[in-house]
Protein backbone atom coordinates (compact mmCIF):
# COMPACT_ATOMS: atom_id res chain seq x y z
CA UNK A 1 0.00 0.00 0.00
CA UNK A 2 1.54 3.59 -0.87
CA UNK A 3 1.92 6.33 1.48
CA UNK A 4 -0.84 8.20 -0.10
CA UNK A 5 -3.33 5.35 0.29
CA UNK A 6 -2.25 4.64 3.61
CA UNK A 7 -3.39 7.66 4.93
CA UNK A 8 -6.35 7.78 3.05
CA UNK A 9 -7.00 4.38 4.85
CA UNK A 10 -6.29 5.98 7.92
CA UNK A 11 -8.26 8.87 8.04
CA UNK A 12 -11.01 6.18 7.10
CA UNK A 13 -10.32 4.20 9.88
CA UNK A 14 -10.05 7.32 12.34
CA UNK A 15 -13.64 8.33 11.28
CA UNK A 16 -15.00 4.99 11.78
CA UNK A 17 -13.50 5.80 15.65
CA UNK A 18 -15.76 8.63 15.90
CA UNK A 19 -18.61 6.50 14.92
CA UNK A 20 -17.41 3.77 17.44
CA UNK A 21 -18.16 6.94 20.14
CA UNK A 22 -21.57 7.18 18.85
CA UNK A 23 -22.55 4.38 21.97
CA UNK A 24 -21.92 6.68 24.19
CA UNK A 25 -24.77 9.04 23.78
CA UNK A 26 -27.18 6.00 25.30
CA UNK A 27 -26.66 8.32 28.56
CA UNK A 28 -27.72 11.25 27.40
CA UNK A 29 -30.85 9.63 25.46
CA UNK A 30 -31.52 8.05 28.46
CA UNK A 31 -32.24 10.84 30.38
CA UNK A 32 -34.46 12.67 27.57
CA UNK A 33 -36.69 9.54 27.56
CA UNK A 34 -36.70 8.78 31.09
CA UNK A 35 -38.21 12.76 31.23
CA UNK A 36 -40.06 12.68 28.16
CA UNK A 37 -42.03 9.07 28.81
CA UNK A 38 -42.28 9.66 32.89
CA UNK A 39 -40.19 6.78 33.75
CA UNK A 40 -38.25 5.64 36.90
CA UNK A 41 -34.26 5.47 36.82
CA UNK A 42 -34.59 1.59 36.88
CA UNK A 43 -36.75 1.62 33.39
CA UNK A 44 -34.49 4.12 31.92
CA UNK A 45 -31.11 2.70 32.85
CA UNK A 46 -32.74 -0.67 30.94
CA UNK A 47 -32.07 1.88 28.02
CA UNK A 48 -27.86 1.71 28.44
CA UNK A 49 -27.65 -1.52 29.66
CA UNK A 50 -29.13 -2.76 26.82
CA UNK A 51 -26.35 -1.53 24.45
CA UNK A 52 -23.98 -3.59 26.48
CA UNK A 53 -25.86 -6.57 26.88
CA UNK A 54 -24.72 -7.48 23.27
CA UNK A 55 -21.08 -7.68 24.47
CA UNK A 56 -21.39 -10.76 25.99
CA UNK A 57 -23.09 -12.15 23.40
CA UNK A 58 -21.44 -11.18 20.25
CA UNK A 59 -17.62 -10.82 20.80
CA UNK A 60 -16.45 -14.13 19.84
CA UNK A 61 -18.73 -15.26 17.14
CA UNK A 62 -17.83 -11.62 15.67
CA UNK A 63 -14.13 -13.03 15.41
CA UNK A 64 -15.36 -16.19 13.45
CA UNK A 65 -17.41 -13.93 11.03
CA UNK A 66 -14.19 -11.38 10.97
CA UNK A 67 -12.44 -14.47 9.41
CA UNK A 68 -14.94 -15.37 7.37
CA UNK A 69 -15.92 -12.01 5.51
CA UNK A 70 -12.81 -9.73 6.61
CA UNK A 71 -12.25 -7.36 8.91
CA UNK A 72 -12.93 -4.41 6.29
CA UNK A 73 -16.56 -5.82 5.64
CA UNK A 74 -17.14 -6.59 9.43
CA UNK A 75 -16.22 -2.78 10.34
CA UNK A 76 -18.81 -1.89 7.46
CA UNK A 77 -21.18 -4.34 8.80
CA UNK A 78 -21.47 -2.47 11.64
CA UNK A 79 -21.03 1.04 10.19
CA UNK A 80 -24.33 -0.32 8.71
CA UNK A 81 -26.04 -1.47 11.77
CA UNK A 82 -24.88 1.75 13.30
CA UNK A 83 -26.71 3.71 11.04
CA UNK A 84 -29.90 1.58 10.99
CA UNK A 85 -29.89 2.18 14.62
CA UNK A 86 -29.46 5.64 14.55
CA UNK A 87 -31.81 6.28 11.81
CA UNK A 88 -34.93 4.57 14.08
CA UNK A 89 -35.44 7.54 16.91
CA UNK A 90 -36.21 10.28 13.88
CA UNK A 91 -39.14 8.91 13.41
CA UNK A 92 -39.78 8.95 17.19
CA UNK A 93 -39.15 8.31 20.50
CA UNK A 94 -41.41 5.64 21.84
CA UNK A 95 -39.73 3.42 24.47
CA UNK A 96 -40.44 0.01 22.49
CA UNK A 97 -38.23 2.17 19.43
CA UNK A 98 -35.61 3.45 21.62
CA UNK A 99 -35.36 -0.27 22.79
CA UNK A 100 -35.20 -1.34 18.97
CA UNK A 101 -32.99 1.30 18.16
CA UNK A 102 -30.18 0.82 21.75
CA UNK A 103 -30.29 -3.27 20.94
CA UNK A 104 -29.16 -2.07 17.58
CA UNK A 105 -26.15 0.47 18.45
CA UNK A 106 -25.10 -2.23 20.91
CA UNK A 107 -25.14 -4.85 17.94
CA UNK A 108 -23.18 -2.36 16.10
CA UNK A 109 -20.83 -1.47 18.67
CA UNK A 110 -20.15 -4.92 19.32
CA UNK A 111 -19.18 -5.73 15.98
CA UNK A 112 -16.83 -2.59 15.56
CA UNK A 113 -14.96 -2.94 18.87
CA UNK A 114 -13.92 -6.26 17.90
CA UNK A 115 -13.06 -5.48 13.74
CA UNK A 116 -11.81 -2.44 13.80
CA UNK A 117 -8.67 -2.32 16.08
CA UNK A 118 -7.14 -5.28 13.85
CA UNK A 119 -7.92 -3.28 11.09
CA UNK A 120 -6.14 -0.49 12.04
CA UNK A 121 -3.19 -2.73 12.61
CA UNK A 122 -3.64 -4.07 9.46
CA UNK A 123 -3.22 -0.49 7.81
CA UNK A 124 -0.51 0.86 10.13
CA UNK A 125 2.00 -1.84 10.78
CA UNK A 126 3.79 -2.60 13.72
CA UNK A 127 6.17 0.78 14.51
CA UNK A 128 3.03 3.35 14.50
CA UNK A 129 -0.04 1.23 16.14
CA UNK A 130 0.73 2.50 19.19
CA UNK A 131 0.07 5.98 18.84
CA UNK A 132 -2.57 5.31 16.07
CA UNK A 133 -4.90 3.41 18.27
CA UNK A 134 -4.54 6.18 21.29
CA UNK A 135 -5.30 8.99 18.79
CA UNK A 136 -8.14 6.45 17.38
CA UNK A 137 -9.41 6.79 21.15
CA UNK A 138 -9.33 10.32 21.45
CA UNK A 139 -11.11 10.87 18.01
CA UNK A 140 -14.03 8.41 19.39
CA UNK A 141 -13.82 10.61 22.92
CA UNK A 142 -14.91 13.74 21.05
CA UNK A 143 -17.65 12.08 20.10
CA UNK A 144 -18.70 10.74 23.46
CA UNK A 145 -18.23 14.41 24.76
CA UNK A 146 -19.92 16.06 21.77
CA UNK A 147 -23.11 14.28 22.01
CA UNK A 148 -25.17 16.21 25.62
CA UNK A 149 -24.01 19.80 23.75
CA UNK A 150 -25.54 18.72 20.73
CA UNK A 151 -28.54 17.01 22.30
CA UNK A 152 -29.06 20.02 24.65
CA UNK A 153 -29.17 22.58 21.24
CA UNK A 154 -31.20 20.50 19.74
CA UNK A 155 -33.52 20.43 23.09
CA UNK A 156 -33.30 24.26 23.04
CA UNK A 157 -33.15 25.59 19.72
CA UNK A 158 -34.90 22.94 16.89
CA UNK A 159 -37.77 22.20 17.94
CA UNK A 160 -39.16 25.12 15.63
CA UNK A 161 -37.32 24.05 12.36
CA UNK A 162 -37.08 20.63 12.16
CA UNK A 163 -39.07 18.73 15.15
CA UNK A 164 -36.84 16.81 16.25
CA UNK A 165 -35.45 18.39 19.40
CA UNK A 166 -32.81 16.77 21.24
CA UNK A 167 -33.49 13.51 18.54
CA UNK A 168 -31.41 15.74 16.30
CA UNK A 169 -28.35 13.94 17.57
CA UNK A 170 -29.01 11.09 16.06
CA UNK A 171 -29.53 12.14 12.85
CA UNK A 172 -26.42 14.23 12.44
CA UNK A 173 -24.43 11.40 13.67
CA UNK A 174 -26.45 9.02 11.29
CA UNK A 175 -24.98 11.58 8.32
CA UNK A 176 -21.67 11.18 9.80
CA UNK A 177 -22.25 7.14 9.82
CA UNK A 178 -23.34 7.43 6.18
CA UNK A 179 -20.30 9.12 5.42
CA UNK A 180 -17.92 7.05 7.22
CA UNK A 181 -19.23 3.99 5.25
CA UNK A 182 -19.21 5.36 1.70
CA UNK A 183 -15.16 6.47 2.59
CA UNK A 184 -14.28 3.18 4.47
CA UNK A 185 -15.96 1.47 1.55
CA UNK A 186 -14.52 3.40 -0.79
CA UNK A 187 -10.44 2.45 0.53
CA UNK A 188 -8.84 -0.22 -0.81
CA UNK A 189 -7.19 -2.21 2.10
CA UNK A 190 -4.72 -4.41 0.70
CA UNK A 191 -3.33 -7.74 2.32
CA UNK A 192 -6.61 -8.42 4.16
CA UNK A 193 -7.45 -11.36 2.61
CA UNK A 194 -3.90 -13.04 3.20
CA UNK A 195 -4.14 -11.74 6.89
CA UNK A 196 -7.32 -13.87 7.76
CA UNK A 197 -7.25 -16.63 9.82
CA UNK A 198 -9.53 -19.92 10.52
CA UNK A 199 -11.08 -20.46 13.29
CA UNK A 200 -12.77 -22.86 15.53
CA UNK A 201 -16.02 -23.36 15.84
CA UNK A 202 -18.24 -20.69 18.01
CA UNK A 203 -18.79 -23.03 20.61
CA UNK A 204 -14.85 -24.33 20.83
CA UNK A 205 -13.84 -20.30 20.92
CA UNK A 206 -16.80 -19.34 23.96
CA UNK A 207 -15.47 -22.87 25.86
CA UNK A 208 -11.87 -21.60 25.44
CA UNK A 209 -12.27 -18.22 26.39
CA UNK A 210 -14.55 -19.43 29.53
CA UNK A 211 -11.85 -22.05 30.39
CA UNK A 212 -9.54 -19.26 31.29
CA UNK A 213 -11.51 -17.87 33.89
CA UNK A 214 -10.17 -20.52 36.03
CA UNK A 215 -6.82 -19.06 35.52
CA UNK A 216 -6.94 -16.39 38.20
CA UNK A 217 -5.46 -13.30 37.07
CA UNK A 218 -7.77 -13.15 34.05
CA UNK A 219 -10.73 -13.58 35.89
CA UNK A 220 -9.80 -10.73 37.76
CA UNK A 221 -8.72 -8.93 34.74
CA UNK A 222 -12.24 -9.49 33.48
CA UNK A 223 -13.79 -8.49 36.58
CA UNK A 224 -11.70 -5.57 37.06
CA UNK A 225 -13.05 -4.34 33.13
CA UNK A 226 -16.84 -5.25 34.20
CA UNK A 227 -16.03 -2.44 37.09
CA UNK A 228 -14.26 0.13 34.31
CA UNK A 229 -17.08 -0.28 31.95
CA UNK A 230 -19.80 -0.10 34.78
CA UNK A 231 -18.67 2.91 36.32
CA UNK A 232 -17.90 4.38 32.89
CA UNK A 233 -21.31 3.88 32.19
CA UNK A 234 -23.08 4.90 35.16
CA UNK A 235 -21.09 8.49 35.47
CA UNK A 236 -22.92 9.13 32.12
CA UNK A 237 -25.70 8.31 33.25
CA UNK A 238 -26.00 9.50 36.52
CA UNK A 239 -23.65 12.83 36.64
CA UNK A 240 -26.76 14.99 34.98
CA UNK A 241 -29.42 13.43 37.52
CA UNK A 242 -26.77 14.50 40.21
CA UNK A 243 -26.76 18.00 39.14
CA UNK A 244 -30.62 17.69 38.54
CA UNK A 245 -31.09 16.34 41.82
CA UNK A 246 -28.63 18.67 43.97
CA UNK A 247 -28.77 21.98 42.56
CA UNK A 248 -32.03 21.66 40.76
CA UNK A 249 -30.66 22.24 37.15
CA UNK A 250 -32.69 21.48 34.00
CA UNK A 251 -32.03 18.75 32.14
CA UNK A 252 -30.24 20.16 29.35
CA UNK A 253 -28.28 22.34 31.66
CA UNK A 254 -27.20 19.01 33.60
CA UNK A 255 -25.98 17.84 30.38
CA UNK A 256 -22.70 19.31 30.06
CA UNK A 257 -21.93 17.12 33.70
CA UNK A 258 -21.81 14.49 30.45
CA UNK A 259 -19.58 16.56 28.72
CA UNK A 260 -16.82 17.20 31.19
CA UNK A 261 -17.11 13.48 32.05
CA UNK A 262 -15.52 12.77 28.85
CA UNK A 263 -13.44 15.87 28.66
CA UNK A 264 -11.62 14.58 31.21
CA UNK A 265 -11.67 11.25 29.88
CA UNK A 266 -9.99 12.37 26.74
CA UNK A 267 -7.77 14.25 28.80
CA UNK A 268 -6.77 10.73 30.35
CA UNK A 269 -6.25 8.80 27.26
CA UNK A 270 -3.56 11.30 26.18
CA UNK A 271 -2.13 12.24 29.01
CA UNK A 272 -2.02 8.19 30.43
CA UNK A 273 0.11 6.73 27.47
CA UNK A 274 3.30 9.28 28.70
CA UNK A 275 2.94 8.35 32.07
CA UNK A 276 2.64 4.63 31.58
CA UNK A 277 6.15 4.82 29.99
CA UNK A 278 7.40 7.21 32.84
CA UNK A 279 6.02 5.40 35.75
CA UNK A 280 5.42 1.57 36.72
CA UNK A 281 1.68 0.32 35.69
CA UNK A 282 0.86 -0.21 39.46
CA UNK A 283 1.78 3.08 40.57
CA UNK A 284 -0.19 4.90 37.87
CA UNK A 285 -3.07 2.32 38.53
CA UNK A 286 -2.83 3.25 41.87
CA UNK A 287 -3.16 6.76 41.39
CA UNK A 288 -6.13 6.72 39.18
CA UNK A 289 -7.55 4.43 41.67
CA UNK A 290 -7.29 6.62 44.52
CA UNK A 291 -8.82 9.71 42.30
CA UNK A 292 -11.98 7.40 41.54
CA UNK A 293 -12.74 7.21 45.35
CA UNK A 294 -12.36 11.20 45.90
CA UNK A 295 -14.34 11.13 43.37
CA UNK A 296 -16.73 9.00 44.80
CA UNK A 297 -16.91 10.73 47.95
CA UNK A 298 -17.58 13.95 45.77
CA UNK A 299 -20.51 12.63 43.89
CA UNK A 300 -22.08 10.81 47.76
CA UNK A 301 -21.84 13.87 49.65
CA UNK A 302 -20.86 16.85 47.61
CA UNK A 303 -24.09 19.44 47.21
CA UNK A 304 -22.52 22.28 45.31
CA UNK A 305 -21.81 22.72 41.45
CA UNK A 306 -18.38 23.01 41.85
CA UNK A 307 -18.00 20.02 44.29
CA UNK A 308 -19.97 17.75 41.98
CA UNK A 309 -17.93 19.02 38.95
CA UNK A 310 -14.88 18.34 40.87
CA UNK A 311 -16.10 14.86 41.45
CA UNK A 312 -16.97 14.18 38.00
CA UNK A 313 -14.06 15.24 36.46
CA UNK A 314 -11.85 13.07 38.67
CA UNK A 315 -13.49 9.97 37.47
CA UNK A 316 -13.62 10.70 33.95
CA UNK A 317 -9.59 11.15 34.67
CA UNK A 318 -9.27 8.27 36.65
CA UNK A 319 -11.20 6.03 34.69
CA UNK A 320 -9.82 7.13 31.57
CA UNK A 321 -6.97 4.32 31.29
CA UNK A 322 -8.46 1.39 33.56
CA UNK A 323 -9.26 -0.88 30.80
CA UNK A 324 -5.60 -0.98 29.01
CA UNK A 325 -3.64 -1.70 32.28
CA UNK A 326 -6.59 -4.44 32.90
CA UNK A 327 -6.39 -5.96 29.61
CA UNK A 328 -2.27 -5.71 29.06
CA UNK A 329 -1.86 -7.59 32.52
CA UNK A 330 -4.14 -10.26 31.15
CA UNK A 331 -2.60 -10.58 28.15
CA UNK A 332 1.07 -10.47 28.99
CA UNK A 333 -0.15 -13.63 31.51
CA UNK A 334 -0.65 -15.97 29.04
CA UNK A 335 0.73 -14.75 25.56
CA UNK A 336 0.15 -17.87 24.26
CA UNK A 337 -3.82 -17.38 24.77
CA UNK A 338 -3.89 -13.79 23.38
CA UNK A 339 -6.95 -14.66 21.41
CA UNK A 340 -9.11 -15.76 23.72
CA UNK A 341 -7.74 -13.29 26.36
CA UNK A 342 -8.86 -10.96 23.96
CA UNK A 343 -12.52 -12.10 23.71
CA UNK A 344 -12.84 -12.60 27.20
CA UNK A 345 -11.77 -9.03 27.89
CA UNK A 346 -14.42 -7.40 25.30
CA UNK A 347 -17.14 -9.25 26.73
CA UNK A 348 -15.98 -8.03 30.19
CA UNK A 349 -17.90 -4.91 28.69
CA UNK A 350 -21.12 -6.55 29.78
CA UNK A 351 -20.52 -5.03 32.92
CA UNK A 352 -22.30 -1.98 31.09
CA UNK A 353 -25.32 -3.87 31.41
CA UNK A 354 -25.50 -4.98 35.00
CA UNK A 355 -24.02 -2.11 36.80
CA UNK A 356 -26.68 0.32 35.46
CA UNK A 357 -29.37 -1.70 36.41
CA UNK A 358 -28.37 -2.18 39.76
CA UNK A 359 -28.12 1.74 39.84
CA UNK A 360 -31.56 1.84 38.85
CA UNK A 361 -33.21 0.06 41.46
CA UNK A 362 -30.71 1.52 43.87
CA UNK A 363 -31.56 5.27 42.97
CA UNK A 364 -35.04 4.51 42.92
CA UNK A 365 -35.05 3.73 46.51
CA UNK A 366 -32.56 5.80 47.89
CA UNK A 367 -32.15 8.98 45.28
CA UNK A 368 -28.71 9.44 43.24
CA UNK A 369 -26.71 8.38 46.35
CA UNK A 370 -27.82 5.20 45.83
CA UNK A 371 -26.80 4.82 42.24
CA UNK A 372 -22.88 6.47 43.85
CA UNK A 373 -22.48 4.22 46.11
CA UNK A 374 -23.09 0.77 43.62
CA UNK A 375 -20.60 2.41 41.68
CA UNK A 376 -18.50 2.73 45.13
CA UNK A 377 -17.90 -0.96 44.69
CA UNK A 378 -16.56 -1.52 42.15
CA UNK A 379 -14.22 1.40 43.22
CA UNK A 380 -13.66 -1.14 46.11
CA UNK A 381 -12.86 -4.25 43.94
CA UNK A 382 -10.44 -2.04 41.88
CA UNK A 383 -8.15 -1.44 45.19
CA UNK A 384 -8.19 -5.21 45.41
CA UNK A 385 -6.55 -5.69 41.66
CA UNK A 386 -3.89 -3.89 42.57
CA UNK A 387 -2.39 -6.67 44.22
CA UNK A 388 -2.31 -8.47 40.99
CA UNK A 389 -0.14 -5.96 39.33
CA UNK A 390 3.61 -6.47 38.86
CA UNK A 391 5.66 -3.55 40.65
CA UNK A 392 8.30 -3.83 37.66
Amino acid sequence: MSKQNSKYAILSLMLCFFCMGFVDLVGTASNYVKEEQGLSDTMANVLPSLVFFWFLIFSVPTSVLMNKIGKKNTVLLSLAVTALALVLPVFGNNFPLMLVAFSLLGIGNTLMQTSLNPLMALVSGGENLASQLTFGQFIKAIASFMAPLIAGWGYKAVIPTFGLDWRVLFAIYFVVSVVATLLLWSTPIKGEQQATEKLPAIGTQFANCFRLLGVPVVLLSFLGIMCHVGIDVGTNTTAPKLLIERVGMTLDEAGFATSLYFIFRTIGCLTGSYFLRVLQTRTFFIISVVMMAASMLLMCFGQSQMMLYAGIALVGYGNSNVFSMCFAQALNAMPEKQNEVSGLMIMGLFGGTIFPLLMGFASDAMGQIGAVLVMAVGVVYLFTYIKQLKTA
